[in-house]
C-alpha cells in the first residue's frame, strides 16, 4: 500500500473562471494565496485574469498569473497550461469554475444554446481537467473540484433551467467517473454543489428581494456568500482532504437535504 504523496512547499491552484469580480472563483483564488498557494486564474477574459493575478499577487505575495482561455478549445486549454507549468510551480490543485446560466424555458431553448450551455459547462470540465491530469498523474498528487450546483440535483427551480441543469448533472457523474479512473494515482475528484449564492451569474446582483424568494425553504433564510463556497473548495483542494474523493458536498443553507 502506497502513502500518500507530500504536498511540495508551494503548490499551485489552477482556478477556471476566476477573473469575475463577485465570483466564487475570484473568492477561492483569494482564500487559497492567503494560505500560501501560488494560483493560476484562467479566465476568457484576459485582461481580467491578469489584473486579478497582479491583485492577488501583491495582496498576497504568493506567485500568481493570469492567462486568457477558453475552456472549451483544446488548444486554448493546452496553451494556457503550458504557460502555467513553465511560470508556476506544480499544479496540485484545479478548480473547475467557469460556466454560464441559462434561464430560458425548456421549449423555448435552441440547439444553438443547448450546444453553447454544454460546450462550455461540461466539455470546458473535460478539456481541462483532462490536461491538468496529466503533470498530476506523474507526480501522483491531485485535488479537482468541480462546481456543479443544486439545480442538478433537483432539477432546476432556482434561476438556470433545463440546458444548465442537465450539464451539472453530469459533472456530477463526470466527477464521480473520473475520480475512479484516477484514485491510483493519488488523485481525488470531487464536486460542490451551491444553492444559490450571491453572485452575478443569477441574471445580475441579487435585491434584498430576490434573495429572499431564492432562500425560501431554507433552513437558514439566506443565500451563501462566495466565500463560503471557497472556503469549501480550499478545504477539498488541500492536504487534509487526501481520503475525500468521488464526493458531492451540498452547501445550500438547507434548502436541498441530499
Amino acid at each position: 500500500m502506497s502513502q500518500p504523496t507530500q504536498f511540495p512547499d508551494q503548490p499551485t491552484a489552477v482556478i477556471t473562471g476566476g477573473a469575475s469580480e463577485r465570483g466564487i472563483g475570484k473568492a477561492a483564488a483569494r482564500r487559497l494565496a492567503a494560505a500560501g498557494w501560488a494560483v493560476a486564474i484562467m479566465d476568457v477574459a484576459v485582461t481580467d485574469a491578469e489584473r486579478t493575478a497582479e491583485e492577488i499577487s501583491s495582496q498576497y505575495a504568493v506567485p500568481a498569473i493570469g492567462v486568457g482561455a477558453d475552456v472549451a478549445d483544446p488548444e486554448s486549454v493546452d496553451a494556457a497550461f503550458t504557460r502555467i507549468e513553465r511560470d508556476l510551480p506544480p499544479v496540485v490543485g484545479l478548480a473547475n469554475i467557469a460556466g454560464i446560466s441559462s434561464p430560458t424555458p425548456f421549449m423555448e431553448t435552441t440547439v444553438e444554446e443547448w450546444d453553447r450551455v454544454m460546450t462550455i459547462n461540461l466539455r470546458g470540465a473535460f478539456l481541462v481537467t483532462q490536461r491538468a491530469l496529466h503533470g498530476m498523474i506523474d507526480r501522483r498528487l491531485g485535488r479537482i473540484v468541480s462546481i456543479s450546483s443544486i439545480s442538478a440535483q433537483r432539477g432546476g427551480g432556482t434561476y438556470s433551467k433545463v440546458a444548465y441543469s442537465a450539464s451539472k448533472a453530469g459533472l456530477l457523474g463526470f466527477t464521480r467517473a473520473v475520480a475512479r479512473e484516477v484514485g491510483e494515482y493519488g488523485i481525488t475528484v470531487n464536486a460542490v454543489a451551491p444553492g444559490p449564492i450571491d453572485t452575478d451569474i443569477m441574471g445580475g446582483t441579487l435585491t434584498e428581494d430576490r434573495k429572499a424568494e431564492m432562500s425560501a425553504g431554507g433552513m437558514l433564510g439566506r443565500v451563501g456568500t462566495p466565500d463560503e463556497v471557497a472556503a469549501l473548495i480550499a478545504f477539498l483542494l488541500g492536504p487534509d482532504a487526501g481520503y475525500i474523493t468521488a464526493a458531492t458536498y451540498d452547501i445550500n443553507g438547507g434548502i436541498q437535504v441530499s
